[in-house]
């Protein structure tokens, strides 16, 4: 066959198959239609879809059950459309085949407005049993309805895969170096309202963005006060990130006491949880220590090699990022350098380090340290702002901007402090804007978030 005829066929074979196997299209299951179980279908709430929906019985365990039907095994989005006319979250644990997530339905402002809950899951080919059921005595939420769907197409995850350390750079599944920007929670004790379905659909869709960090601090009335509170929240933001096509970094927000191993117990507790029930995704780093300061590097480097295996006995793929000595400057900030570090480092692989910096007060030392560092090691910039390194006063756009072009020229991936609402002007949001925005576009940005939005939008070259 001459080799034009056989190009020609293989096309035409290729263009056959497409078109008998097309993408799953979007399948919705009516509450009211499924299974349950100490609850009622009614219709005196405008708004659902179908002929009604489910009001849970006020109690612990009231549950619907959907039989989901998937063509073929593989990931899948499930999207819950709810109510919830009360302030108060009504969170739920979603069990597919058994296996189960806890995710958060919060207020919506009134029974009549209707909002959205998604997550990625896995989906078995044939029959699939998803059940919700009410966690605390308040119940469930109205539940309208579930849609099943495949996940986003034309992300960032989407586009990379499963991320990898190669040499110094941050590598996709294909080798190619690549670059994230994205955006930082505040802490999950103080802001967790600003990350609902409108503000991360804003960040994913509206500011083009490659990556959440979820900040979870461990004191300052954070983690240690309710760790499966905390440890919820997280396995919520995940799912919200995955099921935008978002990396989501788990952050170990260590700040006060400034030793990571103070707090080592509760780290192998917390990533044991989320690498035993996230290794199979292709979307995360965890960062194991926020701000180590006032400890030597080697204090630091003695917690990471304690904690690293612990996390590698359930997830060995993900890129694991560490934090470094005064503040996560790479010692500069105790006026040391990053030549500590290059002789001695942690004893593992797939691994960065991350450096931290607020233009207004780091100037010419710290960035000439971030460009010799990011040479010799493999740098991951977790943190950053336009201000002081309150986190607030004036922004300082000109040094910012050199720290974004050595960023650039370097490949080195970014994060900014922070997404919500907080009145401090690294804060992108104005006072008032969360829960209910709008998170889309300027009109609620302060001066840094303009900023800032402008240049996560920048197009990628992935």
């Amino acid at each position: 066959m001459h080799r034009s005829v056989r190009l020609a066929a293989i096309a035409a074979i290729v263009a056959a198959s497409l078109q008998a196997a097309p993408a799953q299209a979007a399948t919705t299951y009516e509450a009211e239609n499924a299974t349950i179980s100490q609850g009622v279908a009614e219709s005196n709430h405008a708004g659902y879809s179908g002929t009604g929906f489910v009001n849970y019985d006020n109690t612990t365990g009231s549950y619907v059950e959907f039989a989901v039907d998937a063509a073929t095994a593989g990931p899948a989005t499930l999207t819950f459309r709810y109510a919830n006319g009360t302030t108060t979250n009504r969170p739920m644990a979603v069990a597919v085949n058994g296996t189960t997530t806890t995710r958060d339905f919060p207020g919506t402002g009134a029974w009549t407005t209707w909002q959205e809950a998604t997550l990625t899951t896995t989906l078995n080919a044939g029959t699939n049993t998803v059940r919700a059921t009410a966690t605390t005595a308040n119940g469930g939420p109205n539940l309208d309805r579930l849609v099943l769907g495949a996940p986003p197409t034309g992300t960032p995850v989407q586009a990379n895969g499963q991320l990898k350390v190669c040499g110094v750079r941050l590598c996709n599944e294909n080798g190619k170096q690549i670059q994230l920007r994205g955006m930082s929670s505040h802490g999950l004790q103080w802001y967790y309202q600003c990350l609902n379905t409108a503000s991360l659909d804003a960040l994913a869709d509206d500011w083009k963005a490659d990556v959440l960090r979820i900040s979870m601090y461990i004191q300052e009335d954070g983690y240690e006060t309710n760790p499966r509170l905390f440890t919820d929240r997280v396995h919520n933001l995940i799912e919200q990130a995955t099921a935008r096509g978002l990396y989501a970094i788990v952050d170990w927000h260590m700040l006060d006491p400034g030793d990571p191993n103070y707090n080592l117990s509760r780290a192998k507790t917390f990533f044991t949880e989320i690498a035993q029930r996230h290794n199979g995704k292709n979307n995360l780093l965890y960062e194991i220590a926020n701000e180590p300061n006032g400890v030597s590097w080697s204090t630091v480097r003695n917690y990471a090699n304690q904690l690293i295996p612990v996390i590698r006995q359930y997830d060995p793929e993900t890129p694991i990022l560490v934090g470094t000595r005064a503040w996560s400057s790479l010692g500069v900030s105790d006026g040391a350098t990053e030549s500590e570090i290059i002789n001695n480092p942690v004893n593992a692989d797939n691994i960065m380090y991350t450096f931290h910096f607020y233009a207004a007060s780091h100037g010419s030392e710290y960035l000439n340290t971030l460009s010799r560092a990011a040479d010799r090691l493999p740098i991951f910039v977790t943190e950053f702002g336009t201000q002081t390194a309150s986190g607030d006063g004036s922004n300082n756009f000109t040094r910012s901007q050199q720290y974004l072009d050595l960023m650039a020229q370097k490949k080195i991936s970014w994060v900014n402090w922070n997404y919500s609402d907080d009145e401090r002007s690294g804060a992108v949001f104005t006072e008032g804007t969360c829960p209910n925005g709008p998170f889309a576009g300027t009109s609620r940005l302060k001066p840094a978030g303009v900023w800032i939005r402008d240049r996560v939008r920048t197009p990628d070259d992935f």
